[in-house]
This record gives structure tokens, C-alpha cells and sequence, in this order.
């Protein structure tokens, strides 16, 4: 059976919200974050980056979000459910299966660290020196940077239900990740198409079956 290494609060979610929707059976090895909010070393075991997801399947190991969220599609989804077949949505698809880590998550990680320097584990005699700097860094690019993104997912979703037309595929999976950090945490308001694709999400039958399978999902925000 195939297994799903899954760290709380973390990137896994979308990945059992996959195996929900493509009704693939599979079991789960649950491990807890640590006060650091870190991965825990056990799961260098698994794989050396120590990172989730990880997944086991007919005696492979495979990482990286969207690479499993390919495979998935490509090994279980006899029936193209997931993926699109017109030319400019396999593009359209593609995209959105890169963009998500490639270009959105590193701005909103980038966010979250800036805004953590204010604040505890950061040593208190740095803290005030640490928030100045996240607010020079979210002023002078972040925030710009950030709703230049936003706005522009914004007026995608505007043209369709779902990322790519109005089937959900799984680049909404690899975008759902990201997109909760968006809302969480990008500090952008007037966002109704991002918010409504969200409601949508969280009203599927598939994703509140991950979310028992996987436990609660609400990433901090800023």
C-alpha cells in the first residue's frame, strides 16, 4: 500500500487531498513539527532532505510536491480527471504546477521569516532591530512584490472556476498550498475570486476527508 510520510501543518496536506480525490488507498506515518517549528530529524530516514512530503510506492521514494502530485496523476488517474488534454490548458497546467513553489511560496516564506524577527526564538536584544528590518524589506519589495502576484491569480480565477477552466486538476491541489499562505498571511485584501476558489476547496467532500486523514490545516499567518 502506498504511504504517505506527513508532517503536521505542512506541504502533505495537498498531497492526501490527491489520494482522497483519486481514491487511491494508502496509509500514513505521522510526524510532529518541532517548537521550531522545524521537521523532525526522523524523518531523514525516510529521505535525506529530512522534508515532507514524502512518499512510498511499488518500492519507490519520491519528494517534492509537484513531482508526486505527477506521478499520482500519471500512475492513478486512469480516467484524465486531473489533468487537461487541450493543448493550452496541458500548458496552462504546467504552469501553475511550477509557478506555485517556483515563483508565489518563496515570497510568502520570504514574509513569514521577515516577520518572525521581531519576535521569539530571536534573541530580545535584537527583536526591535529585527522587526525594522522586516518592515525595510516588506516595504521597500515584499508587499509589491506579493500583491503583484495576488493580483494577477486574482484575474486569472476571475475567468474560471478552478485553476485551469472549471474542472479542478491537480495544479488546484499544488496551488492550494500557497494560495492558504496568500490568504493567511500576503497581507492583501479584495481578493473575492482567491476567497470564493478557497470556499470551493474547503467544501469538497475529498479535502475534509484529508483534513481528518492528516489533522487540522491553518497556516500562520504574518
Amino acid at each position: 500500500m502506498l504511504t504517505v510520510h506527513h508532517l503536521n501543518q505542512s506541504r502533505s496536506q495537498r498531497v492526501l487531498w490527491a489520494l482522497e480525490e483519486l481514491g487511491v488507498p494508502y496509509q500514513i506515518v505521522r510526524y510532529q513539527r518541532e517548537k521550531s517549528m522545524l521537521a523532525p530529524e526522523s524523518l531523514k530516514k525516510v529521505h535525506p532532505l529530512g522534508k515532507s512530503p514524502v512518499v512510498e510506492d511499488n518500492g519507490l521514494i519520491l519528494a517534492e510536491s509537484g513531482a508526486i502530485l505527477e506521478y499520482l496523476q500519471e500512475t492513478y488517474d486512469l480516467q484524465q480527471r486531473f489533468k487537461p488534454q487541450e493543448t493550452k490548458q496541458k500548458l496552462d497546467y504546467r504552469f501553475w504546477l511550477h509557478y506555485a513553489e517556483g515563483s508565489l511560496m518563496p515570497l510568502l516564506l520570504m514574509k513569514l521569516v521577515m516577520n518572525s524577527l521581531g519576535k521569539p526564538p530571536v534573541p530580545f536584544g535584537i527583536r526591535s532591530i529585527g522587526k525594522l528590518l522586516a518592515q525595510g524589506v516588506d516595504k521597500a519589495f515584499l508587499k509589491q512584490q506579493i500583491e503583484n502576484h495576488a493580483r494577477f491569480i486574482e484575474g486569472e480565477l476571475a475567468q474560471h472556476s478552478w485553476f485551469v477552466g472549471n474542472q479542478l486538476s491537480m495544479a488546484d491541489i499544488q496551488m492550494s498550498f500557497p494560495v492558504f499562505a496568500l490568504l493567511s498571511r500576503g497581507g492583501v485584501d479584495d481578493l473575492p475570486n482567491l476567497r470564493a476558489w478557497k470556499k470551493r476547496v474547503e467544501m469538497r467532500p475529498a479535502w475534509q476527508r484529508a483534513i481528518v486523514q492528516g489533522g487540522p490545516f491553518a497556516l500562520p499567518g504574518g
